[in-house]
């Protein structure tokens, strides 16, 4: 297990993703409904309630190795009237099989967590064929955490199944060759 530090609880960042971070991501790379949809380090669920509002997913999980922060996930969702499964996972050893989203969407997680190229194969195994993974971009990293991301990079080429689709600004896509 690697030393990890939660990012703090920051209300109004909180709801910028809720209000405007999650809708415009949706809208900007086209992201499907109705779809099986993964969000690795979830945190707090703050993102999981507007995902299920607006893309409708079959099925929504999310994974955080922070156990504090799932049950702070399950009050959200519980408020919200949200059904999703929290589970207490690291993305570098998902514990789900191949191929079972359409969809994961991290919001940072992988700039942040020792040996991304284990997580980037990880994401890139439970992909289904197709399947999009919902990135924030480096430029995003750098606005929201300028010191601690400033030496992070991610390291693309450990996962060249994915493969670059859309990008929007803060935003982009990839797309699971096959």
């Amino acid at each position: 297990m690697y030393e990890y530090t939660a990012f703090r609880n920051v209300a109004s960042k909180n709801l910028i993703q809720e209000r405007f971070e999650v809708p415009t991501l949706v809208r900007a790379l086209d992201v499907p409904c109705g779809r099986r949809m993964l969000e690795i380090g979830c945190g707090r669920g703050v993102a999981l309630a507007p995902l299920a509002a607006r893309c409708q997913p079959v099925r929504l999980v999310g994974i955080d190795i922070d156990e504090s922060l799932l049950a702070f996930a399950d009050e959200n969702l519980l408020r919200a009237g949200v059904e999703a499964e929290l589970l207490q996972a690291d993305v570098r050893a998902l514990p789900f099989a191949e191929a079972s989203f359409d969809v994961v969407l991290d919001f940072g997680t992988v700039y942040h967590v020792d040996r991304a190229a284990h997580a980037l194969n990880e994401i890139a195994r439970v992909l289904s064929p197709g399947g999009l993974f919902l990135h924030e971009t480096r430029l995003a990293q750098l606005s929201a955490h300028p010191i601690r991301s400033l030496a992070r990079r991610v390291p693309w080429s450990a996962a060249p199944e994915l493969q670059p689709a859309r990008s929007a600004v803060f935003w982009a896509s990839r797309v699971k060759a096959g």
